[in-house]
Formats: structure tokens, sequence, C-alpha cells
């Protein structure tokens, strides 16, 4: 596996390659397609990273799968030396450095919240709307249930967490009180 600031470096130089081009959210839909494809393919994913097989044979199993594919020549480059430089291994994690980079380039913010329970499409546009303006970003949310939340909503962004949830609240209450804050 490649460490963070190796896939960091790999993800920047696509999206370089990609800005020169006009092309970086096309590179960023066949990365992302085949880190799923690596990911859910294990057997695939043993053989192509796996230095005890010899080097022509992983690149005829690559090349076989990325023919059958609708990926841009630069993209089946782009495989093509991370296998040869054995690194092959670490294209989620590329991936995901590719997909902030990218968000960053389109001033995208990307943002999980999590609610107790079902929230309406008027509510989630609201919060939209406020979070955009909190960001001065466009906001893409995904949402999901948590019933250990007993009200309100927690938000995270990158490293940003909003907790406005009540069993944050009650927390924080009994830390206050602990401390002797109200008597």
């Amino acid at each position: 596996m490649i460490t963070s600031k190796v896939s960091k470096r790999y993800a920047k130089a696509l999206l370089s390659l990609g800005k020169e081009e006009g092309k970086y959210q096309k590179y960023g839909e066949d990365l992302h397609d085949f880190s799923s494809f690596y990911a859910r393919n294990e057997e695939f994913a043993r053989f192509v990273s796996n230095p005890v097989f010899s080097l022509d044979d992983r690149k005829r199993i690559l090349n076989f799968v990325l023919e059958k594919s609708g990926y841009s020549g630069t993209v089946k480059n782009f495989l093509n030396l991370l296998l040869d430089k054995n690194r092959i291994g670490g294209v989620p994690a590329i991936y995901a450095h590719y997909e902030k980079l990218t968000d960053e380039v389109a001033n995208i913010a990307r943002a999980e919240v999590i609610t107790p329970g079902h929230i309406s499409e008027e509510a989630k546009k609201r919060l939209e709307k406020v979070l955009e303006a909190l960001t001065s970003r466009h906001v893409m949310m995904a949402t999901r249930e948590d019933k250990s939340l007993i009200g309100g909503i927690v938000v995270k962004i990158g490293d940003l967490v909003l907790d406005g949830s009540v069993k944050a609240q009650l927390m924080g209450l009994k830390e206050s009180l602990k401390r002797g804050e109200y008597r």
C-alpha cells in the first residue's frame, strides 16, 4: 500500500493533466470506476498488485480489463504507470485524494448530515442553503439516519463537525454539572 503523501502526489499529477486537457472530470469518473472495480474484484486486485507474478502477466491482465473499458488513454496510461511502479494497490487512496482536489477546483463541499429520523426535502434544501452560506461553496449533502440521536442533527463537512444533537447538548450539560458550573 502507498502512503497518503504518495497517493496525493499521483492524484495531483493526474488532476494537473486533466486540467491541461480540460478533462479532469472525465478522468475522475474513470478513476472512480476503476477504483470501484478494483475493490469489488478481489481476485483481480490480488493478481495485479502482487509482484510475485511477472510484470508482463500483470500488465496483460490489466490491459485486457482496460480494453473493455471506455476510459481515456490518459487514465489507461496512468493505471499502467501505477502498475509499473508497484502502486496499483493505491488506486482507492489516489481516487479519494483526486475527489477532494476536484471538489476544491469545482468549489464543492461535501457534507454528511446525520439525523435521528427522516428529514423532509424542504428541510434538506434549507439546510443546504445555510451550509452554502457558511462554507461559501456549493454543498453536496448525503444524509443518513442514526437512531441513537435523540433529536437535532450532526453535520460533518471535512474536518468541521457541527453537533446540534440533543445527545451532545445533554453530554455538555452533564460535563458542566460535573465541573460545578451550575449551582
